[in-house]
């Protein structure tokens, strides 16, 4: 076995940490606490070439391997979780462009999206529907060479930038199971009757935005179905979902990183009793558990990344990566407040921004309820296995 990077894996992982270092770390907490969009710093990242990291080298893109992936958003969310979100929904969106879409759609998309000229995201959950996308009531009817689409979408990172928005829509509501019945639309941000309503407060994943959007009666040229097949957008979707798990895993290991880096140093300055905390043996067995439990998410997490990398069918082991990490961050972000006692609360320490994104690994890409019972399913159906 080998647990180490490449060359070029780990060149690419400079590059990023000294970004993240001088251009994130720095701006992160009075930024997410001004509300301010990180305007200059998606620039930078599309100037680093971050937005065409899962687009072919074919159209610009840097075609990039799932380690770098995962690479990316840990670094990034090490700095602040809410930019690599800007990221996660543009490189799903592309991903699933590159794979699914025609040959005329990435043409025409692709190359723009790959320099950040262009972003994109993915709508996929409604007011009604989140983990049942099965449920969704927007629907598409065609009508010439078009499709006329009304429905409402909700939490939608990117919506205010993203052009195009791929959609999840009903083209029949009739056949059964409903998935036959279902399609992705590529979206142009100026079609007539294509709204972004509001943004929804939340309590963390700020810089970027969570938004409404509504669709009243948008007419799609019949040229922007995904793929050019009616009935393919589930499978289209949860395609994307398993590599848009591996973001969220990655996501979850650099806010458990700097958890971990935060309540380390804290414990080693503050003083108690005339010595430092990281002295008393309750701080030592909370900051080797930290330790071990990040170390575990991590190998798990690359260990899926290189499944896919292999081109294995890889919902057991992304799936596993999310739930553990996820849930490795949440419980590192709680220990090293406990660590940092009463300071923990202030909005003067980068902690209490690490516990609020922290949640919303938990839930995003379907909660770790939902995590298991994808786990439990492969595993019943033979689909992955467990041991040697």
């Amino acid at each position: 076995m080998d647990f180490t990077l490449s060359p070029d894996q780990e060149q690419f992982r400079a590059i990023l940490r000294d970004f993240v270092d001088t251009e994130i770390v720095p701006v992160a907490r009075d930024w997410e606490h001004e509300g301010r969009y990180p305007a200059e710093i998606v620039a930078k990242m599309a100037d680093l070439g971050l937005f065409g990291l899962m687009i072919p080298d074919t159209y610009g893109g840097g075609e990039a391997d799932f380690v770098s992936f995962t690479l990316m958003f840990e670094e990034i969310s090490r700095g602040w979780m809410g930019i690599a979100g800007i990221l996660g929904s543009h490189s799903l969106a592309c991903w699933m462009l590159a794979r699914h879409g025609t040959a005329e759609q990435k043409q025409r998309y692709l190359p723009e999206l790959a320099t950040g000229q262009r972003r994109t995201g993915i709508a996929l959950t409604e007011p009604d529907a989140g983990t049942d996308l099965q449920g969704i009531r927007t629907t598409a009817t065609r009508d010439g060479d078009s499709y006329v689409v009304s429905g409402t979408k909700m939490w939608i990172t990117n919506a205010r930038h993203a052009d195009p928005l791929p959609v999840l829509v009903k083209t029949d509501r009739t056949t059964t199971p409903a998935h036959k019945g279902m399609s992705v639309l590529l979206v142009d941000a100026d079609s007539p009757g294509f709204q972004v309503t509001r943004d929804i407060p939340k309590l963390g994943y700020k810089g970027t935005e969570s938004c409404e959007v509504v669709l009243d009666e948008v007419r799609v040229p019949a040229a922007n179905l995904l793929g050019g097949v009616e009935g393919r957008g589930l499978q289209q979707v949860l395609s994307a979902l398993e590599v848009g798990r591996l973001n969220i895993a990655g996501r979850s290991l650099g806010i458990a990183q700097r958890a971990y880096d935060e309540a380390l140093a804290y414990s080693t300055q503050r003083k108690a009793f005339g010595k430092p905390i990281a002295e008393f043996q309750a701080t030592q067995i909370r900051l080797a558990e930290m330790a071990t439990q990040l170390q575990a998410a991590r190998l798990l997490t690359y260990w899926s990344a290189s499944s896919l990398d292999r081109g294995e069918r890889s919902d057991l082991q992304t799936g596993m990566a999310k739930l553990f990490a996820s849930e490795v961050a949440l419980q590192a972000a709680q220990d090293s407040m406990r660590v940092h006692g009463g300071y923990s609360y202030s909005t003067e320490f980068e902690i209490e921004r690490l516990y609020r994104d922290s949640i919303l690994m938990t839930i995003g890409e379907g909660t770790s309820d939902v995590m298991r019972t994808v786990i439990a399913k492969s595993l019943i159906a033979g689909k992955g296995r467990v041991g040697w």
